[in-house]
């Protein structure tokens, strides 16, 4: 069974603030979006409250096996793949020195690990196609460090580094890879921050506010649209001008 519109999003992590926020912005510009995450119910509370084009799927991003099975059964139904997001992604947050090794272990398995299998299972659908936009999501701190968060830092800079990597291995094959590098986004994970961090990060922002979940969708539904398509391996990055070079 195939359908009728092509255009088909692969979206990990989409229970989160980013994530339905992206899935919201991809089915409004016409992606029909499977929505990858571990939590069955909020995926499917969102699918119903997004309607036509919102597919929840429970997956652990992590399991290769279950990665490669899941792809092969959307290309069976769906017939291709046009844009992959690797947004799945969690904290373990802790100082170098008393950080348990299971917590930067977990931290680089659902952060790095998963978007390797994403983009290893989906690659062989978009070289088959000869098309593809993959966008991973990054963050400032994988360029600029931030105490406390070692691992996630590391498995925001390995994204950084993977995006431009596998940008040069699959841009012959009319793939684009991007990635998206948010500053201080009001999510669930920053609303746990004391509020002297959430001042100091405050502090370093030119624009004096924090993103939005739609700062980060809109950079990401640019990267999946054909407005972009001349962008191979670049790191977008919303970041109020927090990041000034």
């Amino acid at each position: 069974m195939t359908h009728d519109n092509p255009k088909l999003a692969l979206l990990t992590g989409a229970a989160g603030v980013l994530g339905s926020e992206t899935a919201r912005a991809l089915t409004a510009d016409g992606f029909r979006v499977i929505m990858v995450d571990l939590n069955r119910k909020r995926l499917e509370a969102l699918a119903q409250e997004i309607g036509r084009g919102a597919y929840p799927l429970a997956l652990d991003v992590a399991d290769p096996q279950k990665i490669a099975k899941a792809c092969a059964k959307i290309r069976q139904e769906f017939g291709q793949v046009s844009v992959l997001v690797n947004n799945a992604g969690i904290t373990r947050d802790g100082l170098i020195m008393r950080m348990k090794e299971e917590d930067w272990d977990a931290v680089i398995s659902v952060n790095l690990k998963s978007a390797f299998n994403c983009i290893k299972a989906v690659s062989k659908i978009m070289v088959k196609q000869r098309a593809g936009r993959i966008i991973n999501l990054a963050s400032v701190v994988g360029v600029m460090g931030n105490p406390g968060q070692a691992n996630y830092v590391a498995s925001k800079a390995g994204m950084i580094g993977l995006t431009k990597t596998v940008a040069k291995e699959l841009g012959a094959r009319g793939i684009t890879v991007n990635a998206v590098a948010p500053g201080f986004i009001e999510t669930d994970m920053t609303a746990v921050l004391s509020d002297k961090a959430k001042e100091a990060m405050l502090g370093m922002i030119p624009l004096q506010r924090a993103g939005t979940p739609q700062d980060v969708a809109d950079a990401i539904t640019f990267l999946a649209s054909d407005q972009a398509r001349f962008y191979c391996g670049d790191i977008i990055s919303p970041n109020g001008g927090a990041l000034m070079r």
